[in-house]
């Protein structure tokens, strides 16, 4: 028995969300999904190489068989390393509370 199976594909730019919501043969892989869903022609942009993808927030492979009502996402590369601007950002604190009490008087 082939059921079939209800799942979105998301994928998201500053300033637009695009939601495409499929019905797709049980046993489909993630990188089925995004291809039947129309997105790659969508953003050409979009680079399976490059991007990274998942399933409701955690990071999937493409080769991952997906379930009803799944949630496949594509991620943007990131433009910063959160670790690095974390540290950025505490070195700064750091020298804002070093200043405060520096000639006040």
């Amino acid at each position: 028995m082939n059921q079939n199976i209800n799942i979105e594909v998301t994928y998201a730019l500053p300033e637009q969300q695009t939601v495409l919501q499929l019905t797709a043969p049980s046993g489909t892989t993630l990188a089925q999904a995004i291809d039947l869903s129309g997105i790659l022609a969508q953003f050409p942009e979009i680079d399976l190489g490059r991007h990274k993808v998942g399933i409701f927030s955690k990071l999937s492979k493409l080769d991952t068989v997906l379930r009803d009502r799944d949630r496949v996402e594509i991620y943007r590369p990131l433009i910063a390393d959160p670790k690095e601007v974390r540290k950025q950002r505490a070195e700064e604190g750091k020298r804002m509370k070093k200043g405060v009490g520096e000639g006040g008087g």
